[in-house]
């Protein structure tokens, strides 16, 4: 199973843009002074963000964007669910902010995204919609130690998420509506007081994302479906692909080596085509090089007022341009390198996850996939799960019968593997 199958969207085609899933538009209120925000979650609550899913950073850049005239958001909600720190801190700082929140159900708030709509000011059941609440879960691997204190941090987290629903609805049994994930149609919702009344909400209108023109594009690394970097968000709007210059990040300072403004591809092709090469298959120092060739080609300032002819063939940018395409160039040389580190690390982790190796030899095989990452891989994957022995010594005997021998040679074929 792959990283991307083990998440939500599954075989289910991928997002092209986030506002498929989650945008927000502002409206003026219908009476009265104010502006009413419209934000609509479509999709899962997922730290990773990029077309994995709403993130609570997601949401903090929309709310940050708001005007000051807002005093009135419209949460519409169609979510699985997803991570429940992160839905806690989405209602957190839907509850921080000065408007009133009303969540509209327009099909499902299941999971974390029920209590993102619990925790609003006002919840309105759309016909027909569901609301499902259930025990936290999580996925643990370890000692017995470890996993019974996974399970009490487990207890922490529900006692958590029910002080939020009991907030809504009262004192129930919720230890039991929790075990049993239970299910409620829009009347049940009302019933149980987890919702205020059913209705239909009228919508906002055709979507306007708040905050930059520019559209967020996700363009996921098909090549590389474990690659941890493939949530990278890409920026790539027609009027930025045509600009002098390549895009910059969002955010100040250093970005996160997954949230680069532009996938490694689509930057190397950018480059590429801005420096005249034509080769596809051109490395990463080829186009430094290229690059660097481009500096060393400007031409130098003249002694009086006159332009200095510009050589035919020659390609004339802008310094400040040029050194920013540069840095950009080498940025995505950085997060290629990163990309393939994380992956050969999930690789190992995935394989130790599975009890193909054992912790004492990970080391050993991360070496080796650097070396031979196809080779390392393909071998890696044909050891059975829940196999691998101990390697440390306890004693040792001469005495090993034929059938012992056999079965060793089953779990651990000899295979052959060149560096």
């Amino acid at each position: 199973m792959t990283k991307r199958d083990s998440r939500y969207w599954g075989k289910l085609p991928v997002p092209e843009s986030k506002a498929e899933f989650f945008n927000a538009v502002t409206t003026p209120a219908p009476a009265g002074d104010g502006t009413v925000a419209t934000i609509r979650l479509y999709g899962p609550i997922d730290s990773w963000g990029g077309y994995w899913g709403v993130s609570a950073k997601d949401v903090s850049a929309v709310l940050d964007a708001l005007p000051s005239s807002v005093n009135q958001i419209v949460l519409r909600i169609n979510s699985p669910g997803g991570e429940v720190f992160e839905g806690v801190s989405i209602l957190n700082m839907l509850r921080a902010h000065k408007a009133t929140v009303t969540a509209v159900v327009d099909g499902r708030a299941a999971s974390a995204a029920s209590v993102i709509a619990a925790g609003c000011d006002e919840v309105v059941m759309s016909p027909g919609t569901q609301m499902m609440i259930h025990s936290p879960s999580v996925i643990a691997w370890g000692n017995a130690t470890h996993l019974r204190k996974q399970a009490t941090i487990l207890d922490g987290i529900e006692k958590s998420i029910v002080e939020i629903y009991t907030a809504k609805a009262g004192e129930k049994d919720w230890a039991t509506l929790l075990a049993d994930e239970t299910w409620l149609t829009a009347a049940e919702a009302v019933e149980e007081g987890l919702a205020d009344r059913m209705g239909v909400v009228p919508d906002a209108g055709e979507p306007t994302t708040v905050g930059d023109d520019d559209e967020a594009l996700l363009i996921p690394d098909e090549d590389e479906p474990e690659d941890s970097a493939a949530r990278l968000v890409v920026i790539a709007a027609e009027a930025r692909a045509s600009a002098s210059q390549l895009p910059v990040s969002t955010e100040p300072g250093e970005p996160h080596r997954k949230e680069h403004v532009m996938a490694y591809d689509d930057l190397k092709a950018g480059l590429a085509k801005r420096l005249g090469v034509t080769d596809a298959a051109a490395s990463d120092d080829v186009l430094l090089s290229a690059l660097d060739g481009k500096l060393d080609e400007q031409p130098a300032p003249a002694a009086t007022d006159a332009a200095p002819p510009i050589p035919k063939g020659a390609v004339v940018m802008d310094g400040t341009a040029l050194e920013e395409l540069r840095a950009q160039a080498a940025l995505g040389v950085q997060a290629r390198n990163e990309q393939i580190s994380d992956r050969r690390d999930g690789i190992v982790a995935k394989a130790l996850g599975e009890g193909r190796i054992t912790a004492e030899s990970r080391d050993s095989w991360r070496e080796q996939l650097d070396k031979d990452e196809e080779g390392i891989t393909a071998l890696l994957n044909k050891f059975p799960k829940n196999t691998a022995l101990p390697v440390a010594e306890l004693g040792h005997s001469d005495d090993v019968t034929d059938a012992e021998s056999s079965l060793y040679n089953r779990v651990y074929p000899t295979q052959k593997v060149e560096a």
